[in-house]
């Protein structure tokens, strides 16, 4: 999912000088409730006794065979100090592996069944409670742990739960202990306040990552003996209908994922997991102003058409998150990024210490893009400041598909046209 964050991730050649540490010196971090932003030290949390409802280990992030090995080894290790190997009382600890491949490796070496003998719940491989789907989701004002990537608001369930991230120990251990713990192999060394970092060895042949040239051509071959393998077990191989077979589903888990919901319904409930509020305060036309990094984690085009849906067709933030942008243009809503504006706004609508936060609010400000110019007039409030500035050029490619609707528009009038 690197994509999302465009600039900020990249391949790097390594170079003369680089750093080591001591990972022997690392404490796990744990992030949360309800924003990734937020890390604290595992230790910290352990002596608040935070009591948790549900856990989760059932991300494509951390659903590999290791990961899995990794929880199935915190009820090992509880069961040889004559600890009952159990989920704790209270608490549900859902399971499902990246993959089928992955579940049947670790169904082979016993991992499997001894998150299951636990009182682990299995889930089918794929989309689920980390996207907020199927069973599992945490009810209102409950807390859970979960090994997967994203604990916004509203992510797995209500908006008025808490969310924790961490790694498959520390999520295994919660859901024995029934509150965030870690397995207990992570010792702080005699003398290290801190984590250890210094000077790399001097060797620099031997410690030297590879070059970007090299590293791109190990993973072409790699795709390539892949297709190739894959190309010479499929010839010729025909599956009869006889042969085929259906995927068990459990019981809670949407056999079908709706693809008709109405465009009425979309405008009803965009934007609710977020703030329930807000399809009742925002109005056809309006700009829709965000934050930061605005739409990083919602991959589905539907985080773009429900806006659309609610008649908003442009929204502005200090910056995008690539996916939703692409998302965005494909599906014709217009996107500007103003840093200024969402700073303008932040610090006019601050809220008071002690004050319940506004999600949602109607500003009374006015907003005027001149796309030929690439320039933005905004009107603090009626007769309020007026402030100008340049913004992002809409490229002629873009404004075409916008002017038509959309991407699937534009490739249906060209294939019309041809």
């Amino acid at each position: 999912m690197t994509t999302e964050w465009g600039a900020f991730s990249c391949i790097r050649e390594l170079t003369n000088s680089f750093k080591t540490g001591s990972l022997s010196t690392l404490s796990p971090f744990v992030s949360g409730p309800n924003a990734v932003k937020i890390a604290t030290p595992l230790r910290e949390l352990e002596a608040k006794d935070i009591n948790i409802n549900k856990a989760y280990l059932v991300s494509c992030t951390n659903g590999r065979a290791s990961d899995i090995q990794a929880a199935a080894r915190v009820f090992r290790e509880a069961a040889q100090k004559g600890i009952e190997p159990k989920v704790a009382p209270g608490v549900n600890f859902y399971i499902a592996a990246a993959s089928l491949l992955e579940q049947q490796a670790v169904e082979e070496t016993g991992d499997w069944q001894v998150l299951l003998d636990a009182g682990a719940r299995q889930l089918p491989s794929g989309c689920g409670p980390c996207i907020g789907l199927g069973t599992g989701l945490l009810l209102p004002h409950k807390a859970g742990i979960s090994a997967s990537n994203r604990n916004f608001p509203g992510r797995m369930g209500s908006t008025s739960s808490k969310t924790y991230l961490a790694s498959p120990g520390v999520v295994a251990a919660s859901a024995l202990q029934g509150k965030i713990a870690g397995p207990g192999w992570y010792q702080q060394p005699a003398g290290a306040e801190k984590p250890i970092i210094g000077e790399g060895t001097g060797r620099f042949g031997q410690n030297k990552a590879l070059s970007i040239e090299d590293a791109l051509e190990k993973i072409i071959a790699e795709a390539d003996s892949i297709i190739s393998g894959a190309e010479q077990n499929d010839a010729g191989v025909e599956t009869s209908e006889s042969e085929e077979t259906l995927t068990y589903i459990l019981p809670g888990f949407p056999e079908k994922i709706q693809d008709d919901i109405t465009v009425e319904k979309m405008a009803e409930v965009v934007m609710e997991n977020f703030d329930l509020n807000f399809g009742d305060i925002a109005k056809a036309g309006d700009v829709l102003v965000a934050g930061f990094n605005f739409g990083c984690g919602s991959s589905r085009e539907q985080a773009a058409t429900a806006i659309i849906a609610k008649k908003i067709p442009l929204v502005v933030s200090g910056s995008f998150g690539n996916i939703f942008s692409r998302n965005s243009i494909n599906n014709a809503l217009i996107l500007v990024e103003i840093p200024r504006l969402v700073q303008r706004l932040r610090e006019t609508f601050k809220t008071a210490e002690g004050e319940e936060k506004v999600l949602t609010r109607r500003t009374g400000w006015n907003f005027l893009w001149d796309s030929r110019r690439s320039k933005v007039t905004v009107t603090e409030d009626e007769g309020g400041k007026t402030w100008s500035q340049k913004v992002g050029e809409l490229p002629p490619n873009v404004q075409e598909i916008i002017t038509r609707g959309g991407l699937e528009n534009w490739v249906k009038q060209e294939i019309s046209s041809a």
